[in-house]
C-alpha cells in the first residue's frame, strides 16, 4: 500500500505549517478542525482555495486602479501624482516617449527599454493615438493608455497567482501572501514590470512540465522585456550540476538565448543606435536613490566634504560610474553568485528552485546601483514559492511600504522644500535592504537546514519545482562533501555477530 500522501490533502497554515497564522487564527475562534479540512467536506463547494485566492488577487488589483485613479487625467498639478501616490510610469512615458505623436519604438524613437517592453509599448500605445486622431478627438490619449496597459498588466499579475497556485497545490493558502500584498496595491502598474514577471512565471510552469525547451522560450521573452529572468538560468544549472543532468539544462538555455536573440535582432540590425539605448543608459546612470550606494555616499557625507581630496569611497565612486559598474557586477557575480554555487554544491540536499531564484534576483538587487521602487514586485512572486512564512514577509512589506513613502516624499521636496529630513530617507532605504537581507538569510537557512523547510515538509522533503533536475546527487558532487567533512564516510563492512537465541 503506497505511503504517498494525496495531492488533494492541501497544507493549512492555520493547523500546521505557519505559526504567525496560527496564532493570528486565534482571533478567530482558532484553527480549522478535522472536519472542515477534510477532503469529503463540502465536495460541492464554490469557494475552493484557488478560487478565493484569485479573487482577492482580483480585487486588489481593482483597488490598485481605484489608487492610481487620481493621475488618470494626467493634469499633475501641484505634485498630486506624489501627494496622492499615484504616479506611474505607463502614463508618463505616453507622453515621453513620443507614442502621443504617433512614434514608433525604435524606428522613430530611442525606448529606453528592452525590447518587448518596447513592442508592448507600440502594440497598445500607436492604436491608442490613431483612434484618438482619427476616430475621436475628445477622449484623453494617456488615460486610454493608461487605462489599457493596466487591464493587460492586471491579466498577467492574475496569470502569475494562478501559476503560484499551480505549483503549489499542496499549500494554495501560501498565494495568498501575494494576492494581499500591499505591494502589489501600490507598484502593480507603476511600470511595465508584470509583462517580464508574467512571462517568467509561465517559463518556470514549462519547466516544472518537464518542457525544458519551451520554458527557456518564455524566460528568453520575459529577459527581453526586463534583465531578470535570465538570473534564472543560473539556479537551474546549480542544480543540474549538482545533480548531474546538464542536457534539460542546456535545452532551457538554448531556448532563451534563441528567443532572446529572435526578438532583439530586428531592432538590432535595422536600428542599432537605438538598440544601443537602454545598455549605454544603464551603463552611464548614476547612484540611484535608496541603493546600497546611495546609504553608504549618505553616511560618507557625515565625514567627508565630498570635494576633491576629501571625499569617502562611495563619494567617489559617484563620480567614477565604470568603476562603480565593475564594483557592483563584480560583488554581484564574484560575491553573490559564486556564494550561490558553493551552498547549492554543499547544502545537504539540492536546493529548491524557488530558494536559489529569489537568492540570485535579491543579490543582484543589493548589489545594484539602481533599485526602481517598482522592482519589488520581482521579489514578491518568488518569496511565495521559496520561503511562504508570513511573519518575516510582512515585516519585509512594511520596510517597503515605508520606502515606497520617504521616496515620495522625496521626490516632493525635489522640487523646493524638503518634506522630510534626508536621513528619514535613508533609514527608510537601510530598513528596506536590512529586511531583504534578513530574508536571504532565512531562505539560506533553510536551505542548510532543510528540516526547516515547510515546502519541502508538505512535498515529502523534495522539491515540486525540480522538473527534470528531480533526483539524487551526482557521483562527484558526493564525493566533493565527503572530503570536505559534509558527509560522514561510511563505515567498513563488517561481519554481522551471530544472534543470541536464548531457549525457555
Amino acid at each position: 500500500m503506497s505511503t504517498q500522501p494525496s495531492t488533494d490533502r492541501p497544507d493549512v497554515p492555520s493547523a500546521t505549517s505557519d505559526g504567525f497564522v496560527r496564532g493570528l487564527s486565534q482571533i478567530i475562534g482558532g484553527p480549522l478542525g478535522s472536519h472542515a479540512t477534510r477532503p469529503d467536506a463540502r465536495p460541492n463547494r464554490f469557494w475552493t482555495a484557488p478560487r478565493m485566492i484569485l479573487a482577492l488577487t482580483c480585487l486588489m488589483l481593482a483597488l490598485s486602479w481605484v489608487q492610481k485613479s487620481p493621475c488618470m487625467s494626467g493634469d499633475w498639478q501641484k505634485n498630486v501624482q506624489y501627494t496622492r501616490f499615484c504616479y506611474t510610469d505607463v502614463l508618463a512615458l505616453y507622453y515621453a516617449e513620443g507614442l502621443s505623436e504617433g512614434q514608433v519604438p525604435y524606428v522613430d524613437h530611442q525606448v529606453e527599454y528592452p525590447v518587448v517592453t518596447g513592442y508592448f509599448m507600440g502594440a497598445l500605445g500607436l492604436p491608442v493615438h490613431y483612434y484618438g486622431t482619427t476616430q475621436n478627438t475628445s477622449i484623453n490619449q494617456g488615460s486610454w493608455f493608461y487605462n489599457i496597459n493596466a487591464l493587460v498588466l492586471s491579466l498577467l499579475a492574475v496569470a502569475t497567482a494562478a501559476v503560484l497556485l499551480i505549483l503549489r497545490r499542496r499549500r494554495p493558502w501560501d498565494a495568498a501572501i501575494f494576492a494581499l500584498s500591499p505591494i502589489l496595491l501600490v507598484t502593480a502598474t507603476v511600470n511595465w514590470d508584470f509583462l517580464a514577471i508574467g512571462l517568467a512565471a509561465i517559463g518556470l510552469l514549462l519547466w516544472v512540465r518537464r518542457r525544458p525547451f519551451w520554458a527557456g522560450v518564455f524566460l528568453g521573452l520575459g529577459a527581453a522585456a526586463k534583465l531578470w529572468p535570465l538570473f534564472i538560468l543560473g539556479p537551474l544549472l546549480i542544480i543540474a550540476v549538482r545533480t548531474g543532468k546538464i542536457r534539460p539544462w542546456g535545452l532551457a538555455a538554448l531556448g532563451t538565448v534563441i528567443t532572446w536573440v529572435v526578438v532583439n535582432f530586428p531592432v538590432w540590425y535595422w536600428y542599432h543606435e537605438a538598440w544601443l539605448r537602454f545598455f549605454r543608459l544603464n551603463s552611464t546612470r548614476p547612484i540611484d536613490w535608496g541603493t546600497l550606494w546611495y546609504v553608504g555616499r549618505y553616511l560618507d557625507g557625515k565625514w567627508n566634504s565630498g570635494s576633491p581630496g576629501d571625499q569617502g569611497p562611495f563619494q567617489w565612486l559617484s563620480d567614477h560610474i565604470p568603476t562603480l559598474n565593475a564594483l557592483s557586477y563584480g560583488l554581484f557575480l564574484g560575491l553573490g553568485c559564486i556564494f550561490l554555487l558553493g551552498l547549492g554544491l554543499l547544502a545537504p540536499k539540492p536546493p529548491r528552485l524557488a530558494q536559489l531564484a529569489f537568492l540570485v534576483v535579491a543579490f543582484f538587487l543589493i548589489f545594484s546601483k539602481v533599485w526602481s521602487q517598482q522592482y519589488v514586485l520581482w521579489l514578491l512572486p518568488l518569496i511565495v514559492l521559496a520561503r511562504p512564512k508570513w511573519g518575516a514577509i510582512i515585516a519585509w512589506t512594511v520596510a517597503e511600504i515605508g520606502y515606497f513613502t520617504a521616496f515620495y516624499a522625496e521626490l516632493i521636496g525635489a522640487g523646493g522644500k524638503p518634506v522630510i529630513p534626508e536621513g528619514t530617507f535613508v533609514l527608510a532605504s537601510s530598513l528596506r535592504l536590512i529586511t531583504v537581507a534578513v530574508l536571504c538569510g532565512l531562505v539560506i537557512r533553510e536551505i542548510w537546514r532543510p528540516e526547516l523547510d515547510v515546502v519541502r515538509q508538505t512535498y515529502d522533503g523534495n522539491d515540486p519545482d525540480a522538473g527534470s533536475l528531480e533526483g539524487p546527487d551526482a557521483g562527484w558532487v558526493q564525493q566533493l562533501r565527503r572530503s570536505l567533512g559534509y558527509v560522514k564516510s561510511e563505515p567498513a563492512d563488517v561481519e554481522p555477530e551471530s544472534p543470541v537465541v536464548v531457549k525457555i
